[in-house]
């Protein structure tokens, strides 16, 4: 009996260690005024097509890091494994992955999604919302992204700045990407896959009015390709949406209302990340240190991101300088020094965000003293 209940008990512990690993390793930002912020991978790869995994991981690692909703985005014309898992069915993927999440009785939004690979132009493009990928595969590329559109597809131009079809790294439009932007049959485009951010790919997004997105394009393991256990994160969308549905993360994509979220990098349009930074940093307390004229200001950060704030008021700090990190989930005490009136603001660029290639917004906060 004491044998049985100290294997009970191990078995128990395991359990509840992978349950509180897979917790703090689950990707978690505030909910922003009128939208819920959802974490979504657009762009996934499992063994049928170039990925070295069953769906079920993907499934799996999704779930591990806390997403809302995946897209099984599989090559349509590329088949190095065909010979070994031949299948004519390009939705087999995604029938599998969602088979998967109904076992588990998993709250997890999966999304029929495919890969058109074809040389530059127009290069490599997903396509996700797809009641069927098979209609997709044609001789000609324009005949895919018509089909695409057939089924309300949201489209979007995948790792612009791959240097295997780019060599110098830099992302340009084509004249094939700017007629599918004109026709509506082109919809977003990659800023950040997987390890790398194109500030071309962001400017391009402004320019013609593309929607912003950030994917890990996974073919091995998360946890191979990212330092997930040490600080690290899989590159995700966070979209604002009004529904936990895939209907409304879909809308919010097409609405642009999208933030990529890249090796702690925060991208989007300021109309998009405005909110979430506004949400996620706020001003918990703010105490006269004694009789002096130093108040300590705490900041408190509701998300997973690490920020870094470069003040750019005329305010100074006691422990700090100009240049403050605020850990994720964490707060940070700052000692503002010869200030003496009831109410003041701070005033910080953030670092770890970018609203424009090279462009970090700024973020006032609000310090109401206590007691004076």
């Amino acid at each position: 009996m004491t044998g049985r209940i100290g294997v009970a008990a191990i078995a128990a512990a395991l359990w509840m260690g992978g349950t509180l690993a897979a917790q703090e390793r689950a990707i978690q930002f505030p909910d922003v005024p009128g939208y819920y912020t959802l974490s979504v991978d657009l762009h996934t790869h499992s063994v049928f097509s170039d990925g070295l995994v069953w769906p079920d991981i993907r499934i799996d690692e999704a779930r591990r890091d806390g997403l809302d909703l995946i897209a099984v985005t599989e090559h349509l014309e590329y088949q190095p494994h065909e010979d070994d898992i031949p299948h004519p069915d390009r939705n087999r993927s995604f029938e599998l992955a969602t088979g998967h999440v109904e076992r588990q009785e998993s709250d997890l939004l999966v999304v029929n999604g495919a890969e058109i690979t074809r040389d530059m132009p127009p290069g490599h493009v997903n396509a996700v919302f797809l009641s069927d990928a098979n209609a997709l595969l044609a001789d000609d590329a324009m005949e895919a992204f018509r089909a695409a559109d057939l089924q309300a597809a949201f489209v979007f131009w995948n790792h612009p700045a791959w240097t295997s079809q780019r060599p110098d790294g830099v992302a340009r439009l084509t004249e094939m990407h700017r007629e599918l932007i004109r026709g509506g049959l082109l919809h977003g485009i990659e800023v950040a896959n997987g390890a790398g951010y194109t500030a071309e790919a962001l400017q391009i997004a402004l320019d013609l009015n593309l929607t912003i997105l950030g994917v890990s394009d996974i073919h091995g393991l998360i946890d191979w390709d990212y330092d997930v256990h040490d600080g690290g994160h899989r590159t995700v969308t966070l979209v604002l949406a009004r529904e936990r549905t895939a209907d409304a993360v879909r809308e919010a994509l097409m609405a642009r209302r999208t933030i990529a979220w890249f090796n702690n990098l925060l991208i989007g349009r300021e109309d998009a990340l405005r909110p979430l930074l506004e949400t996620s940093l706020t001003v918990s307390g703010a105490v006269l240190r004694g009789e002096s004229e130093v108040v300590g200001v705490t900041l408190s950060n509701r998300s997973d991101a690490a920020f870094q704030l470069r003040s750019v008021s005329a305010h100074r700090f006691a422990e700090h300088s100009t240049v403050v990190r605020v850990p994720p989930h964490g707060q940070v005490v700052l000692g503002v020094t010869g200030e003496t009136r009831p109410a003041f603001d701070l005033e910080f660029d953030v670092l770890n965000a970018v609203t424009a290639p090279d462009t970090h917004p700024s973020l006032r906060l609000r310090v109401e003293v206590d007691g004076r």
